[in-house]
């Protein structure tokens, strides 16, 4: 079952169990993932969902940081609620240890040394660890090695 599917099929179960917090929360998803298909005339395939999912979670973690600067707590949790349905769709996430090792065998192989090099770590990281990992964690990691390394 394609991850399109799989969505349908939650947005299926929420309406026939009531949950309308949830079933608003899949059709947003579908949503933009419907934009997406329309505005480039294709068909999305998983990677391309996942990424979909990638730039809603982080448009909600800096909507959270906002919140939270402005004192609105309870919107803050709202958007924590939406990024832990649109996780469950992503694949488990690297550990750090995980994370490191990867960065760390990525560097190795593409013979980094400078941080003018961190580009070509990080496609190569992007590519093994897509729906994984929070890419901005991992452009830090990338950094502070090729600072330190």
């Amino acid at each position: 079952m394609s991850l399109k599917e799989r969505i349908t099929e939650d947005m299926k179960a929420a309406m026939r169990s009531g949950d309308k917090e949830r079933l608003g929360h899949i059709r947003m998803l579908q949503a933009a993932i419907k934009q997406r298909e329309v505005d480039e005339r294709i068909t999305l395939d998983d990677a391309q969902v996942m990424a979909v999912l990638e730039k809603m979670i982080k448009q909600r973690r800096e909507a959270i940081a906002q919140f939270e600067a402005g004192g609105r707590a309870d919107l803050a949790a709202k958007e924590s609620a939406e990024i832990a349905l649109l996780q469950a769709y992503l694949p488990e996430q690297l550990s750090a240890a995980e994370l490191e090792a990867l960065v760390t065998a990525a560097i190795a192989e593409t013979g980094a040394a400078t941080i003018k090099d961190m580009g070509k770590v990080m496609g190569l990281v992007k590519g093994r660890a897509a729906g994984r990992a929070d890419m901005g964690a991992v452009g830090a990691l990338i950094k502070s090695k090729l600072a330190t390394g």
